[in-house]
């Protein structure tokens, strides 16, 4: 079948509300047509290049940020937060292994989320499930559970204000490494972390001081005052997706304009389903999220219907195993795939096959993350292959949703800071520490 925008309506599709009135989805749609998009596909190029150097472990990629926006938590210090606690593991991650991090947020459109029930039940009640504000509401009762196609427009001016506040942010000076002193951001809990983190600071500082001395400063060198920051979510919603999708006028392909890079989960990855087919049509990166239960011949089968020109940059396989399989899985696949000579980059997603619960609470142990990570760079080593990014959902705020970690959150001490409207979030603390041991594998590679 011959693919345009709209054409993945012709395939069965998973994971979508049920709205009461199409006709107001379509007026929607048809004001969200005419919106200027939020990224450009010189930039989405820019990425793609980008992690064509992180496919062959030239660089490695770092992708980020909240398991869903929302609209009450919107806000700038939010935004910043986040954006600085990349920076600083993107920095510690670059001092140790000497390679480019590519910072890519899961921000300014991360609003839709897959949900394993239609229907949750809280005291008697049933109700739909909540999908994200881009659908419908958190609070628990049926007005706000009703799907509203005018989220998407909320959605849409939000990832605006969003991506402005973090184009300023990356090229205003925020990201200028004579600032790194300051990226602390005030409440890292452990003195041995922000001991280390300052004696990082302290070693860029004077090797910028020499460099200066040299007369290579933020005049002669801009990059020193600067960063490439990307933004990326799960096009799950595609009603949503096609009317950011736009012609590009300078190679006339299609690239979806929502974001530089955008991701398949694991529940909607069916290849012959409508997100498959959607993918299929646009030029940007696309990732994959994939479980246990996939085989070497899923991801060829992936492969070929996103990636069929095998183009480096194009095809990210987000593995999100669980730290208690990946030793048992992800070897054989490793080891079938690398004889296709297919251009993947590998990632590792270490929070969704770590969910337990603690009471009342969805939680994840820091240190099943940490084995989990740790596992999959261990594996890429002796298969010969390379471990090329890794997939987060965190916070630059002072949450307790993860347990463990320099941050010493107990089962006891979760309700203190819980404050997620879906899944648990690595908080500052944990996510700088994560990112030393990342660093430290990053070495040991090279």
């Amino acid at each position: 079948m011959s693919w345009d925008r709209s054409s993945w309506k012709n395939f069965n599709i998973l994971q979508q509300p049920t709205y009461p009135d199409m006709g107001a989805v379509e007026a929607v749609k048809e004001r969200l047509y005419n919106f200027p998009p939020l990224v450009f596909a010189g930039e989405v190029r820019s990425l793609k290049s980008d992690l064509a150097r992180a496919t062959r472990g030239e660089a490695f990629l770092l992708q980020g940020g909240d398991c869903a926006e929302s609209f009450a938590n919107f806000s700038a210090n939010n935004i910043r937060d986040m954006f600085k606690v990349m920076l600083q593991m993107a920095i510690v991650m670059t001092f140790a292994a000497g390679k480019p991090i590519v910072k890519v947020g899961r921000l300014a459109g991360q609003f839709a989320k897959p949900r394993s029930s239609d229907y949750e039940e809280v005291g008697g009640v049933k109700l739909p499930s909540y999908r994200g504000d881009i659908i419908n509401g958190f609070e628990f009762n049926e007005a706000a559970r009703v799907p509203n196609p005018e989220r998407m427009i909320e959605a849409y001016h939000q990832s605006a204000a969003t991506m402005n506040l973090l184009r300023a942010f990356s090229r205003g000076g925020l990201a200028n490494l004579h600032e790194v002193h300051k990226w602390n951001l005030g409440f890292l809990k452990r003195a041995e972390l922000q001991a280390k983190f300052n004696a990082l600071s302290d070693s860029i500082s004077n090797a910028l001081k020499f460099m200066d001395a040299c007369g290579i400063n933020t005049q002669s060198a801009p990059t020193l005052n600067e960063t490439k920051f990307y933004t990326s979510h799960e096009a799950l919603l595609l009603n949503y997706e096609e009317c950011l999708t736009r012609i590009d006028s300078t190679s006339g392909d299609w690239y979806d304009c929502s974001a530089h890079m955008v991701w398949i989960g694991e529940r909607t990855r069916g290849v012959g389903d409508a997100h498959v087919h959607f993918m299929s049509g646009i030029k940007n990166p696309i990732g994959v999220k994939i479980g246990p239960n996939a085989s070497a011949e899923d991801i060829l089968r992936l492969a070929d219907a996103l990636n069929p020109e095998n183009e480096a940059g194009r095809l990210n396989i987000i593995i999100r195993m669980g730290a208690d399989k990946i030793g048992d899985r992800l070897p054989k696949i490793l080891r079938e795939l690398k004889s296709e000579g297919r251009e993947i980059l590998y990632s590792i997603d270490p929070m969704h096959g770590n969910t337990v619960k603690a009471g009342n609470y969805k939680t994840r142990e820091f240190d099943m993350i940490l084995k989990e990570v740790q596992s999959f760079f261990e594996i890429h080593k002796a298969e010969g292959t390379k471990a090329g990014g890794i997939h987060l959902e965190m916070t630059g705020q002072d949450v307790t949703e993860c347990t463990g970690g320099a941050f010493n959150v107990t089962e006891e001490t979760l309700k203190e800071r819980y404050e997620t409207q879906c899944d648990p979030r690595l908080n500052a603390d944990q996510a700088l520490e994560l990112a030393f041991v990342i660093a430290d594998n990053l070495k040991a590679v090279d």
